[in-house]
């Protein structure tokens, strides 16, 4: 889904943002944004060719990449943000448990 996480572009910054990625489509990009936005992190989207054209006729944009934008005082904690947790379907529950209380240990 979200292969070219943090592809580097040409242009690092635009608009006054810094690049963080590029995802396939105009569906992405509203997931990512809105993670973002709920985080307190503005996002700017950059369109390729007639992708914002495309959404703004049909509503959404399948058919060309969209590029993200944030402020550079926010690039690093966006980056963290959105990595991409891998979800297995051999996903260990005992695994996970024993991870959570290994966090809660090194708190107290």
């Amino acid at each position: 889904m979200f292969e070219n996480l943090f592809r580097k572009k040409d242009k690092e910054s635009w608009r006054d943002g810094t690049f963080l990625t590029t995802v396939n489509n105009s569906i992405e990009a509203d997931i990512l944004e809105s993670k973002l936005l709920s985080e307190g992190i503005p996002v700017m989207k950059r369109y390729s060719g007639a992708g914002n054209a495309m959404e703004i006729i049909m509503g959404t944009n399948n058919t060309s990449p969209v590029d993200l934008y944030v402020p550079s005082s926010s690039i690093e904690d966006a980056r963290n943000i959105i990595v991409a947790v891998p979800l297995d379907e051999d996903f260990d529950e005992e695994e996970q448990d024993a991870i959570e209380d290994d966090t809660e240990t090194k708190e107290d």
